[in-house]
């Protein structure tokens, strides 16, 4: 019992590498005469602690459990020589043959830092149009058809400042300024007149409801830079605030994209809206609808409105702007389209063509027309977009 509880202790060590020294404790149990030889003499010719430790406990069985005993050494020798080998050798060793050494790893770049810039969006767009363009007629004397010769000069600033979150809320912010004038031989009375005069600005706050649909409060005001006259008359047909007009609508507007979107632009429709027109000209008022008993020079109308602002990309070179207005009350109603249609012939040339229907029963009624009224030009000039 001693010696297994030294062999147990001694196998336990850390390291301890496995030797043939523990095969007799664990093969059919075998009388050895090295044991008895070692034993019974006075000097141990083993000096190793263990195989003493093994001689013992084997001695031990013999003389206490002879029956267990199977077999000799002499017996065992007759049938097959032990392998000395394993009793001489306390360490067995294994022999590791070495596989191929693998390639090293590639080594991967190391990463070099990167600086990130995080901006606060804009969502602020600003755009702007203008041109200078010229119109002049030339007819000589003898024309078989009559006629006069003329000039005119026509300059147009538009500026755009739109807000949009791209969720909730936009901003539109339009101004449009635009004055012309014109000369010709048959006017004896004015060397220049205005044949185009207008400043207006046009303003949307929406609350987006669908898609392309917003809530919208809309803002119109225009009037004009100059004062206005007709060939040969001295009189005073419009000026400055003379007249004012201010409409603001609640209603629904719809942004258009359309034909891979070459057609854009909006549409507001305004159930609710009021119109304001102020005459600072008493001499004025009753041309525009005004009553003279009036002290404020004013008219103040509820009503429907509709506004739509569209362009249209017919092609590289041509574009064709429209712009609807239509306001109707109980007693009077109030359409203007106007159609301007580009040319680019250039970067900085441009051809314009501009047509202007307008209706209004506010005004005096023409033998020939009615209420109808009709504009028209062509010219040609310089053009900038920014």
């Amino acid at each position: 019992m001693v010696a297994t509880i030294a062999l147990s202790a001694s196998a336990a060590q850390y390291g301890n590498l496995s030797s043939g020294q523990y095969f007799r404790l664990f093969a059919p149990l075998t009388f050895y005469h090295s044991v008895a030889s070692n034993q019974l003499s006075i000097a141990s010719s083993d000096p190793d602690e263990v195989s003493q430790a093994i001689d013992q406990a084997l001695m031990h069985v013999y003389l206490t459990r002879p029956e267990l005993v199977q077999v000799t050494q002499s017996e065992q020798e007759k049938s097959g020589a032990l392998r000395q080998d394993i009793i001489e050798e306390s360490v067995v060793k294994q022999e590791v043959e070495m596989v191929e050494q693998a390639a090293p790893m590639p080594e991967m770049p190391e990463a070099e830092p990167v600086q990130v810039v995080i901006e606060k969006p804009n969502f602020w767009k600003y755009k702007a149009d203008t041109y200078l363009q010229f119109m002049q007629n030339y007819v000589s004397d003898n024309w078989y058809k009559g006629g006069e010769n003329n000039y005119a000069a026509v300059g147009s600033f538009t500026v755009e400042a739109n807000y949009d979150n791209k969720s909730i809320w936009k901003w539109d912010n339009k101004l449009e300024m635009k004055l012309g004038f014109q000369t010709s031989p048959s006017d004896t009375v004015h060397r220049f007149k205005a044949n185009e005069d207008l400043l207006r600005y046009t303003g949307k706050v929406g609350l987006q409801a669908a898609n392309r649909w917003y809530y919208t409060l809309q803002l119109l005001a225009y009037t004009q830079f100059t004062r206005g006259f007709k060939a040969n008359n001295t009189k005073t047909f419009s000026d400055f605030m003379s007249p004012f007009n201010l409409s603001v609508g609640l209603g629904m507007d719809y942004k258009v994209e359309a034909f891979k979107k070459r057609l854009t632009g909006t549409v507001n429709i305004a159930p609710l809206a009021i119109n304001y027109r102020y005459v600072d000209r008493a001499d004025l008022a009753g041309s525009f609808g005004v009553k003279l008993d009036r002290h404020t020079h004013s008219l103040t109308d509820f009503g429907s409105q509709l506004t739509a602002s569209l362009t249209w990309k017919l092609n590289d070179n041509v574009e064709w702007k429209s712009r609807i207005y239509g306001f109707t009350s109980y007693h009077r109603q109030e359409i203007e389209w106007e159609n301007t249609f580009a040319l680019r012939v250039s970067k900085y040339i441009s051809a314009n063509l501009f047509l202007f229907p307008r209706f209004d029963d506010a005004n005096n009624r023409d033998e020939n027309l009615g209420y109808w009224q009709f504009k028209e030009y062509s010219s040609l000039g310089f053009s900038y977009s920014f």
